[in-house]
């Protein structure tokens, strides 16, 4: 890459500061540098993971007919390194007993909805489903209460 006759790329210090050392370099793309010397920002597996999302929360809504299945939302999906497996976390409106069938429902369908994800996806292997109950809401509310509890104690005790 060259600007002003001069090679970009030997004026960039080894301090991988965004910018070129010689004063006389207006100015370089910090896209094309940061994509040299730095990590990316989103690997691989972040991405399809996201796509995986997008894509099985359609699949789940219009291709899983099952009775047993609730009212299901993927809140995240996480993709090993060599993209073989996925976990796919699941919140469930209703009790526990509705999430732990449609987690069943979901785990026996991981076949079936791993096969129409390689029919979307662009992507040579297509991970293994796995579906986990997600209970981080659940558990953010309990804390919630228990935040909200210690300081209508603490203002008690003041009064």
């Amino acid at each position: 890459m060259f600007f002003r006759g001069k090679d970009v790329l030997s004026n960039i210090p080894k301090r991988n500061l965004p910018y070129a050392a010689s004063p006389d370099i207006w100015s370089v793309d910090s896209v094309a540098i940061s994509s040299l010397d730095m990590p990316r920002e989103f690997p691989r597996s972040r991405r399809v993971g996201d796509q995986i999302q997008r894509e099985l929360a359609g699949l789940i809504r219009e291709e899983i007919k099952d009775p047993r299945l609730g009212m299901v939302s993927i809140s995240a999906v996480s993709v090993s390194r060599d993209l073989g497996h996925a976990k796919v976390h699941i919140s469930v409106l209703g009790d526990e007993l509705q999430g732990e069938e449609s987690i069943e429902v979901l785990n026996h369908a991981a076949g079936f909805l791993r096969h129409r994800l390689g029919k979307l996806l662009h992507i040579r292997t297509v991970p293994e489903l796995r579906f986990q109950l997600d209970r981080s809401l659940e558990e953010g509310a309990r804390i919630g209460a228990l935040i909200n509890r210690a300081v209508a104690s603490d203002r008690e005790r003041e009064d």
